[in-house]
Parts: structure tokens; sequence; C-alpha cells
């Protein structure tokens, strides 16, 4: 395979953030786009010498190696099935829907084909968090508190629950995800919203969610989401083990033990560029570095909805159902 070519299904930031970092790969090209926006489907193509395409099956049918998905959260379902019956690798960006139906369906497709999946849990790829993980080895994490204190994106659909998810879901996804992949899997969650959406056309979701974490090691955990804010004021969680105190953001790493402490920067963008670049060489059969399955996000997005949930709920939700009907 001389150069991978890309087909990409939606044309957003998203989809444009990924079209930049492939075109500038060496082995990656992105030859086609679609989206239910013709303009910005032959804009984001124009960009990259690629060609628009009316529908997912044209897209398909126009000879691509591999499919990124980068559609809302209520979108998803329709252009997976498409790439899945067509046999060919997949990026599927997060949120990997709302419906956990859905999600579950296109989970057993995949893995029915066994076919090559990764999802945009982008964050598993930061140097701050490899180090994270060689420092918590061995040591058991007793305490891990998340929180994405955030505004409402400038997206339409985002402020509505029926199309986002919801703040979990949609952004804070990203943290649980961290704390899965440090803390191990998650049991149970309990979740309180405020009731009160942010101040946004047609806003229905909690401006802000509150939810404690057992998880299966025995750790605790707290996660906190707003999205009142005119500002991104913190995304990240807060790690403590027998000793040792990390405080992890997607640019910094703060590691305090007996000794005192240490700072670790690194650049965000180092991430968006090697998920990418990761998956890639998997299409290509020259690397395996696929951090973040369909299969794995699923296990993420469950959390996510759990805390939904428990929300609507006013009750605990246990994770382990899910677990055992998986198994």
């Amino acid at each position: 395979m001389a150069v991978t070519r890309i087909g990409l299904v939606g044309a957003g930031g998203v989809a444009a953030r990924h079209a930049r970092v492939l075109s500038g790969l060496p082995d990656a090209q992105v030859t086609a786009v679609t989206d239910v926006q013709p303009d910005a489907a032959a804009r984001l193509a124009s960009e990259h010498g690629a060609r628009a395409y009316g529908s997912v099956a044209d897209l398909i049918g126009a000879g691509v190696d591999a499919v990124y998905v980068c559609v809302p959260p209520f979108a998803h379902g329709d252009a997976e099935r498409a790439v899945i019956a067509a046999g060919l690798p997949m990026f599927v960006e997060k949120p990997i829907s709302i419906n956990k139906d859905v999600a579950c369906e296109i989970a057993g497709l995949v893995a029915e084909r066994d076919l090559l999946t990764s999802v945009g849990h982008h964050w598993r790829y930061l140097p701050v968090v490899e180090r994270a993980r060689e420092l918590l080895a061995g040591r058991p994490i007793r305490l891990i508190t998340g929180a994405w204190l955030d505004k409402v994106p400038p997206v339409a659909w985002w402020a509505r629950a029926e199309m986002s998810g919801g703040p979990v879901v949609e952004q804070a996804a990203h943290v649980i995800d961290l704390a899965r992949h440090l803390g191990g899997e998650v049991d149970e969650v309990f979740a309180y919203g405020n009731g009160t959406p942010p101040e946004a056309p047609d806003a229905d979701v909690d401006g802000a969610t509150a939810a404690t974490l057992r998880f299966a090691s025995g750790a605790v955990g707290t996660l906190a989401a707003t999205c009142v804010l005119g500002w991104k004021q913190r995304a990240g969680l807060e790690i403590y083990a027998d000793g040792l105190a990390l405080q992890l953001t997607e640019s910094e790493l703060t590691v305090r033990d007996t000794s005192g402490a240490e700072v670790i920067t690194c650049d965000p963008a180092s991430a968006h560029h090697a998920v990418d670049r990761a998956f890639v060489a998997a299409v290509r059969g020259e690397q395996k570095d696929i951090r973040v399955s369909y299969a794995e996000a699923l296990r993420t997005h469950e959390v996510a909805l759990a805390v939904t949930e428990s929300v609507a709920a006013g009750r605990p939700v246990s994770l382990t159902r899910a677990e055992a009907a998986r198994a």
C-alpha cells in the first residue's frame, strides 16, 4: 500500500483537525469527504486535494482504504454500519453514540467482522499519561477525582440532551476514559444533576453534574462537570495512591511524593498527531498501537451513560450487570 487513502464522514471542526494531521503524514492522504451539508464537504475536500461525495455509500465506493466517522453524537449508527458492511478499518470520534443500544450493536458488528477500529480518546497518547502509568505501576490507587469545567461549545446541537447526550457524555468522557485507563474498571456510579440548564438556546442539559464512582480495585472517585462558564477552567484528574499524588491535564503532570514536587509538561497537540499516526500505521500493518478500540470505548461510554442514568433515576447504577452481559 503506497499511500493509505482516507475517507472522512463529517466535515466539522473535529474532522478538519483529523484532515490536517492526516495530510501531514507521508503515508496517508485524505481522498474523499462526505457530510450532510454538501458545502462543508466541498470546502474540506478542496483544502486537502480530496473529492466531496454525496453519501457514505458513494465515499466507500470511491475506493478508500479506511474511514473516519466524525459526526455529532446523535448521528452515529448508519455510517458505522455501512463502513462495517464494506469491511473497512474504521476510526470513530467520541462519543460513539448517545444511544447505548446503537453503540452495543456497532460493537457487536465490529466483533463479528473482526475489524480494525480506533476511537478518538487521544488523551491516552499523551506523554504525561504514559508517565503517570509508569509512576502508578504497583501502587494501589485510593482516590481519583476528575473534573471537566467548561463552557457550552458553539454548535447548535450541543445543549440538547437528545442530540449530545449532555456534558458528561460529550465532554467529560475524556476524563472518564483516563480514569479507567489509570484506575481500572468502574463498578458503580451515583450522580446528581442540578436541574438547571446553561444559558444557551433550547438548552435542556444539566448545567452541573456531580458523581461518585466505585472502582473494581476498591478505589473511590468523584466526577464534576459544568458547562456554565465562558471559558475552559479545568479538565483533568487528580490521583492519590499510597505515598503519591498526581495532578494530570492535557498539558501537564504534577507529581508529588515525600521528596517534593515535579512538574512535567507536554504539547497537547502531540496526542492528536499520535492517535492518527497509530491508526494509519495499524491500517498499513506496520505497527499495532491502537489504545482505544471500539470495544474499549464502549466501556468508557457505558460509565458516562450510567452517570446520566443515575441522575435521571435518582439511584446508584451498577456497571457489573453490563460486564456480566458481555461475558
